[in-house]
Protein backbone atom coordinates (compact mmCIF):
# COMPACT_ATOMS: atom_id res chain seq x y z
CA UNK A 1 0.00 0.00 0.00
CA UNK A 2 1.24 3.84 -0.95
CA UNK A 3 -1.22 5.97 -0.60
CA UNK A 4 -1.01 9.22 -3.50
CA UNK A 5 -1.83 12.55 -1.96
CA UNK A 6 -0.13 16.40 -2.63
CA UNK A 7 0.65 18.15 0.30
CA UNK A 8 -0.94 20.73 -1.03
CA UNK A 9 -1.44 24.90 -0.49
CA UNK A 10 -4.43 24.23 1.45
CA UNK A 11 -3.51 20.81 3.04
CA UNK A 12 -0.37 23.25 4.48
CA UNK A 13 -3.30 26.03 5.69
CA UNK A 14 -5.55 23.60 7.60
CA UNK A 15 -2.62 21.63 9.28
CA UNK A 16 -0.82 24.73 10.42
CA UNK A 17 -4.27 25.92 11.16
CA UNK A 18 -5.17 22.63 13.57
CA UNK A 19 -1.26 22.64 15.17
CA UNK A 20 -1.83 26.02 16.35
CA UNK A 21 -5.91 25.60 17.32
CA UNK A 22 -4.61 22.89 19.18
CA UNK A 23 -1.94 24.03 20.88
CA UNK A 24 -4.05 26.62 22.64
CA UNK A 25 -5.96 23.73 24.13
CA UNK A 26 -2.77 21.99 25.08
CA UNK A 27 -1.25 24.98 27.03
CA UNK A 28 -4.09 26.08 28.33
CA UNK A 29 -5.30 25.02 32.38
CA UNK A 30 -8.32 22.94 31.83
CA UNK A 31 -10.21 21.77 35.13
CA UNK A 32 -10.69 18.06 35.01
CA UNK A 33 -14.06 18.64 36.02
CA UNK A 34 -14.71 21.02 32.91
CA UNK A 35 -12.64 18.36 30.77
CA UNK A 36 -14.97 15.37 31.74
CA UNK A 37 -17.87 17.53 30.32
CA UNK A 38 -15.86 17.92 27.14
CA UNK A 39 -15.22 14.61 26.78
CA UNK A 40 -18.76 13.93 27.22
CA UNK A 41 -20.09 16.16 24.80
CA UNK A 42 -17.83 15.24 22.14
CA UNK A 43 -18.95 11.50 22.65
CA UNK A 44 -22.62 12.30 22.79
CA UNK A 45 -22.07 14.40 19.52
CA UNK A 46 -20.04 11.89 17.80
CA UNK A 47 -22.34 9.24 17.91
CA UNK A 48 -25.36 11.17 17.48
CA UNK A 49 -23.76 12.55 14.25
CA UNK A 50 -22.10 9.29 13.21
CA UNK A 51 -25.11 7.29 13.27
CA UNK A 52 -27.07 9.88 11.84
CA UNK A 53 -25.12 10.06 8.19
CA UNK A 54 -25.98 6.64 7.91
CA UNK A 55 -30.08 7.20 8.68
CA UNK A 56 -30.46 7.13 12.24
CA UNK A 57 -33.73 8.77 13.40
CA UNK A 58 -32.45 9.52 16.73
CA UNK A 59 -32.09 13.32 17.38
CA UNK A 60 -29.52 15.04 19.84
CA UNK A 61 -31.59 14.60 22.81
CA UNK A 62 -32.82 10.92 22.59
CA UNK A 63 -29.12 10.22 21.90
CA UNK A 64 -28.44 11.66 25.42
CA UNK A 65 -31.01 10.28 26.87
CA UNK A 66 -30.18 7.05 26.24
CA UNK A 67 -26.79 7.69 27.29
CA UNK A 68 -27.99 8.71 30.56
CA UNK A 69 -30.21 5.00 30.60
CA UNK A 70 -33.61 6.66 29.92
CA UNK A 71 -36.65 5.15 27.94
CA UNK A 72 -36.57 6.28 24.62
CA UNK A 73 -39.35 6.24 22.07
CA UNK A 74 -37.58 4.13 18.82
CA UNK A 75 -37.05 1.07 16.94
CA UNK A 76 -34.69 -1.17 18.75
CA UNK A 77 -32.24 -1.08 15.30
CA UNK A 78 -32.05 2.93 16.07
CA UNK A 79 -31.12 2.58 19.80
CA UNK A 80 -29.05 -0.42 19.49
CA UNK A 81 -26.80 1.58 16.85
CA UNK A 82 -26.41 4.73 19.05
CA UNK A 83 -25.72 2.26 22.36
CA UNK A 84 -22.94 0.09 19.88
CA UNK A 85 -21.37 3.59 19.00
CA UNK A 86 -21.19 4.78 22.38
CA UNK A 87 -20.01 1.43 23.76
CA UNK A 88 -17.47 1.76 21.37
CA UNK A 89 -15.52 4.89 21.42
CA UNK A 90 -15.75 4.49 25.35
CA UNK A 91 -13.44 1.77 24.62
CA UNK A 92 -11.40 3.63 22.55
CA UNK A 93 -8.07 3.39 25.15
CA UNK A 94 -8.58 -0.07 25.26
CA UNK A 95 -8.63 -1.37 21.67
CA UNK A 96 -4.81 -1.43 21.15
CA UNK A 97 -2.16 -3.22 22.88
CA UNK A 98 2.05 -1.72 22.47
CA UNK A 99 0.86 0.17 19.95
CA UNK A 100 0.04 -2.32 17.25
CA UNK A 101 -2.92 -2.40 14.97
CA UNK A 102 -4.12 -5.92 13.72
CA UNK A 103 -7.04 -7.18 11.71
CA UNK A 104 -8.64 -8.03 15.00
CA UNK A 105 -8.56 -4.41 15.62
CA UNK A 106 -10.80 -3.80 12.79
CA UNK A 107 -13.22 -6.29 13.41
CA UNK A 108 -13.41 -6.20 16.79
CA UNK A 109 -14.49 -2.37 16.14
CA UNK A 110 -17.18 -3.28 13.37
CA UNK A 111 -18.69 -5.99 15.82
CA UNK A 112 -18.88 -3.88 18.12
CA UNK A 113 -20.60 -1.23 16.04
CA UNK A 114 -23.05 -4.28 14.52
CA UNK A 115 -23.78 -6.21 17.39
CA UNK A 116 -27.84 -7.10 17.58
CA UNK A 117 -27.91 -4.45 14.49
CA UNK A 118 -27.14 -6.58 11.25
CA UNK A 119 -30.31 -8.79 9.92
CA UNK A 120 -27.62 -11.73 10.49
CA UNK A 121 -25.72 -11.85 13.56
CA UNK A 122 -23.08 -13.76 11.63
CA UNK A 123 -22.34 -10.64 9.54
CA UNK A 124 -20.98 -8.95 12.99
CA UNK A 125 -17.50 -8.31 12.95
CA UNK A 126 -17.18 -10.56 9.82
CA UNK A 127 -15.75 -9.87 6.31
CA UNK A 128 -18.61 -9.82 3.24
CA UNK A 129 -18.76 -12.79 1.62
CA UNK A 130 -20.95 -11.13 -0.88
CA UNK A 131 -20.65 -7.94 -3.77
CA UNK A 132 -22.57 -4.54 -2.83
CA UNK A 133 -22.15 -1.64 -3.31
CA UNK A 134 -22.48 2.14 -2.23
CA UNK A 135 -25.79 3.69 -4.46
CA UNK A 136 -29.16 4.92 -3.59
CA UNK A 137 -32.95 4.34 -5.44
CA UNK A 138 -34.12 6.58 -8.14
CA UNK A 139 -38.24 6.52 -9.18
CA UNK A 140 -38.11 6.78 -12.49
CA UNK A 141 -42.09 7.08 -12.89
CA UNK A 142 -42.63 3.63 -14.03
CA UNK A 143 -39.92 1.67 -11.70
CA UNK A 144 -37.25 1.91 -8.75
CA UNK A 145 -34.04 2.00 -10.83
CA UNK A 146 -30.54 1.92 -8.67
CA UNK A 147 -27.66 4.01 -9.41
CA UNK A 148 -24.10 2.70 -8.29
CA UNK A 149 -22.46 5.51 -6.88
CA UNK A 150 -19.43 2.88 -6.02
CA UNK A 151 -18.59 -0.66 -6.44
CA UNK A 152 -16.10 -2.33 -3.77
CA UNK A 153 -13.92 -4.00 -4.11
CA UNK A 154 -15.06 -8.52 -4.71
CA UNK A 155 -15.31 -9.75 -1.04
CA UNK A 156 -12.43 -12.61 -2.52
CA UNK A 157 -9.99 -9.79 -2.17
CA UNK A 158 -10.77 -8.18 0.76
CA UNK A 159 -8.29 -10.55 3.39
CA UNK A 160 -5.49 -9.61 0.91
CA UNK A 161 -6.75 -5.49 0.64
CA UNK A 162 -6.95 -5.69 4.68
CA UNK A 163 -3.99 -7.34 5.60
CA UNK A 164 -2.04 -4.98 3.15
CA UNK A 165 -3.92 -1.55 4.89
CA UNK A 166 -2.92 -3.20 8.65
CA UNK A 167 0.88 -3.68 7.41
CA UNK A 168 1.39 -0.30 6.35
CA UNK A 169 -0.32 0.82 9.14
CA UNK A 170 1.91 -0.67 11.73
CA UNK A 171 5.26 0.17 9.52
CA UNK A 172 7.40 2.58 11.20
CA UNK A 173 7.68 5.28 8.90
CA UNK A 174 3.66 5.32 8.39
CA UNK A 175 3.73 6.99 11.43
CA UNK A 176 5.95 9.89 10.81
CA UNK A 177 3.12 11.06 8.32
CA UNK A 178 1.01 13.46 10.12
CA UNK A 179 -1.49 12.17 12.54
CA UNK A 180 -4.38 13.65 10.70
CA UNK A 181 -3.32 13.23 7.72
CA UNK A 182 -2.73 9.65 8.45
CA UNK A 183 -6.14 8.92 10.11
CA UNK A 184 -7.65 10.93 7.02
CA UNK A 185 -5.90 8.25 4.48
CA UNK A 186 -7.21 5.00 7.19
CA UNK A 187 -10.71 6.48 7.11
CA UNK A 188 -10.48 6.27 2.97
CA UNK A 189 -9.24 2.98 2.98
CA UNK A 190 -11.61 1.57 4.90
CA UNK A 191 -14.40 2.96 2.86
CA UNK A 192 -12.88 2.08 -0.19
CA UNK A 193 -12.10 -1.66 0.50
CA UNK A 194 -15.83 -1.63 2.46
CA UNK A 195 -14.85 -4.93 4.48
CA UNK A 196 -18.71 -5.50 6.00
CA UNK A 197 -21.89 -6.17 4.42
CA UNK A 198 -23.03 -3.05 6.74
CA UNK A 199 -21.55 -0.63 9.14
CA UNK A 200 -18.41 0.49 7.05
CA UNK A 201 -18.80 4.13 7.36
CA UNK A 202 -19.62 4.25 11.49
CA UNK A 203 -16.43 1.58 11.13
CA UNK A 204 -14.06 4.12 9.52
CA UNK A 205 -15.08 7.15 11.51
CA UNK A 206 -14.48 4.95 14.74
CA UNK A 207 -10.55 3.86 13.31
CA UNK A 208 -9.95 6.83 12.26
CA UNK A 209 -10.45 8.38 15.70
CA UNK A 210 -8.73 5.17 16.92
CA UNK A 211 -5.64 6.54 14.49
CA UNK A 212 -5.96 9.88 16.38
CA UNK A 213 -6.28 8.78 20.02
CA UNK A 214 -3.23 6.64 19.55
CA UNK A 215 -1.19 8.97 17.98
CA UNK A 216 -2.31 11.27 20.97
CA UNK A 217 -3.35 13.48 18.44
CA UNK A 218 -6.30 13.39 20.28
CA UNK A 219 -5.58 11.35 23.60
CA UNK A 220 -7.72 13.81 25.86
CA UNK A 221 -10.52 12.57 23.57
CA UNK A 222 -12.13 16.23 22.85
CA UNK A 223 -12.94 16.73 19.26
CA UNK A 224 -16.20 15.75 17.87
CA UNK A 225 -14.92 15.03 14.41
CA UNK A 226 -18.17 13.70 13.28
CA UNK A 227 -20.14 16.76 13.76
CA UNK A 228 -18.82 17.87 10.80
CA UNK A 229 -19.99 15.23 8.48
CA UNK A 230 -23.68 15.61 9.62
CA UNK A 231 -23.88 19.18 9.30
CA UNK A 232 -23.22 18.49 5.04
CA UNK A 233 -24.22 14.81 4.26
CA UNK A 234 -23.88 14.89 0.53
CA UNK A 235 -20.67 17.18 1.02
CA UNK A 236 -19.08 14.23 2.86
CA UNK A 237 -20.38 11.79 0.10
CA UNK A 238 -19.01 14.31 -2.64
CA UNK A 239 -15.40 14.25 -0.79
CA UNK A 240 -15.48 10.44 -0.50
CA UNK A 241 -15.99 10.65 -4.34
CA UNK A 242 -13.39 13.07 -5.33
CA UNK A 243 -10.71 9.85 -5.00
CA UNK A 244 -9.37 8.84 -8.90
CA UNK A 245 -10.41 5.75 -9.81
CA UNK A 246 -7.36 5.07 -11.54
CA UNK A 247 -4.68 6.77 -9.70
CA UNK A 248 -6.37 5.96 -6.01
CA UNK A 249 -5.05 10.03 -5.42
CA UNK A 250 -6.54 10.80 -1.87
CA UNK A 251 -5.72 14.14 -2.42
CA UNK A 252 -8.93 16.61 -1.93
CA UNK A 253 -10.82 13.90 0.25
CA UNK A 254 -7.50 14.90 2.93
CA UNK A 255 -8.28 18.42 2.30
CA UNK A 256 -11.87 17.78 3.62
CA UNK A 257 -10.92 15.52 6.12
CA UNK A 258 -8.66 17.97 7.62
CA UNK A 259 -11.00 20.72 7.33
CA UNK A 260 -13.28 18.62 9.33
CA UNK A 261 -10.96 18.43 11.78
CA UNK A 262 -9.97 22.02 11.79
CA UNK A 263 -13.44 22.46 12.78
CA UNK A 264 -13.67 20.04 15.70
CA UNK A 265 -10.40 21.30 17.18
CA UNK A 266 -11.49 24.77 16.54
CA UNK A 267 -14.76 24.22 18.58
CA UNK A 268 -13.19 23.01 21.61
CA UNK A 269 -10.03 25.97 21.50
CA UNK A 270 -13.54 28.55 21.27
CA UNK A 271 -15.14 26.86 24.77
CA UNK A 272 -11.57 26.98 26.13
CA UNK A 273 -10.93 30.56 25.41
CA UNK A 274 -14.47 31.69 26.34
CA UNK A 275 -14.64 30.06 29.94
CA UNK A 276 -11.17 32.10 30.65
CA UNK A 277 -8.92 29.41 31.87
CA UNK A 278 -4.97 30.64 32.04
CA UNK A 279 -2.29 29.24 30.38
CA UNK A 280 -0.22 25.80 31.89
CA UNK A 281 2.66 28.57 32.12
CA UNK A 282 0.93 29.98 35.13
CA UNK A 283 1.88 29.58 38.74
CA UNK A 284 -0.94 27.64 38.93
CA UNK A 285 -0.43 23.79 38.31
CA UNK A 286 -2.43 21.43 35.76
CA UNK A 287 -4.22 18.72 37.86
CA UNK A 288 -2.88 15.49 36.72
CA UNK A 289 -5.54 12.59 37.62
CA UNK A 290 -5.38 9.12 36.73
CA UNK A 291 -7.20 6.91 34.79
CA UNK A 292 -9.53 5.90 37.58
CA UNK A 293 -9.70 9.48 39.27
CA UNK A 294 -11.24 10.77 35.67
CA UNK A 295 -13.72 7.64 35.41
CA UNK A 296 -14.65 9.14 38.75
CA UNK A 297 -15.13 12.81 37.73
CA UNK A 298 -16.82 11.48 34.35
CA UNK A 299 -19.22 9.16 36.22
CA UNK A 300 -20.33 12.51 38.11
CA UNK A 301 -20.53 14.57 35.19
CA UNK A 302 -22.92 11.80 33.39
CA UNK A 303 -25.14 11.04 36.62
CA UNK A 304 -24.94 14.44 38.69
CA UNK A 305 -23.12 13.29 41.95
CA UNK A 306 -22.44 9.63 43.40
CA UNK A 307 -22.07 7.54 46.53
CA UNK A 308 -19.00 5.59 47.61
CA UNK A 309 -21.04 2.42 46.94
CA UNK A 310 -21.57 3.43 43.33
CA UNK A 311 -17.61 3.51 42.61
CA UNK A 312 -17.63 0.17 44.55
CA UNK A 313 -19.75 -1.47 41.90
CA UNK A 314 -17.80 0.70 39.20
CA UNK A 315 -14.42 -0.60 39.96
CA UNK A 316 -15.07 -3.67 42.03
CA UNK A 317 -12.73 -2.41 44.84
CA UNK A 318 -13.28 -2.19 48.27
CA UNK A 319 -14.93 1.09 50.17
CA UNK A 320 -11.72 1.82 51.45
CA UNK A 321 -9.83 2.06 48.40
CA UNK A 322 -12.54 4.19 46.96
CA UNK A 323 -12.48 6.28 49.73
CA UNK A 324 -8.42 7.14 48.69
CA UNK A 325 -9.27 8.18 45.69
CA UNK A 326 -11.95 10.08 46.47
CA UNK A 327 -9.68 11.72 48.84
CA UNK A 328 -7.42 12.83 46.39
CA UNK A 329 -10.40 14.43 44.70
CA UNK A 330 -11.47 16.20 47.35
CA UNK A 331 -8.26 17.46 48.47
CA UNK A 332 -7.71 19.01 44.87
CA UNK A 333 -10.54 20.76 45.26
CA UNK A 334 -12.53 18.57 42.09
CA UNK A 335 -14.98 16.59 44.38
CA UNK A 336 -17.54 17.63 47.64
CA UNK A 337 -18.67 15.69 49.60
CA UNK A 338 -22.89 16.12 50.73
CA UNK A 339 -24.67 14.56 52.98
CA UNK A 340 -24.02 12.02 56.04
CA UNK A 341 -24.96 8.06 56.58
CA UNK A 342 -26.79 6.53 54.18
CA UNK A 343 -27.71 9.81 51.81
CA UNK A 344 -23.86 10.23 51.99
CA UNK A 345 -22.67 11.41 48.31
CA UNK A 346 -20.28 13.54 45.78
CA UNK A 347 -20.88 16.05 43.84
CA UNK A 348 -17.98 18.53 41.04
CA UNK A 349 -17.11 20.91 43.11
CA UNK A 350 -18.18 24.03 41.03
CA UNK A 351 -15.55 24.90 37.71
Amino acid sequence: MNPTYTITTTLLKYLTAITSAREIIEQSHVLPQREATLRRQALLKNTHSSTAIEGNQLNFEQVTSLADGKSVAATHKDKQEVLNYLATLEKIPELIVNHTFTVETLLTIHRMVASDVLPSSADSGTFRTVQVFVGRSVFMGTHIHQEVDYMPPQSQEIPALVDEFITWLNNKSTWEIHPVLLAGIAHYEIARIHPFIDGNGRTARLFATLILYVSSFDKRRLFALDDFYDHDRQAYYNALKTVDKETLNITQWLEYFCEGVLSAVEAVKNVVEKTGVQSKNNNKPQIMLNHRQIQVVEFIVKNGKASNKDFQVLFNLSAQSVHKELKTLIDAGIVAPKGLGRAAHYILVDD
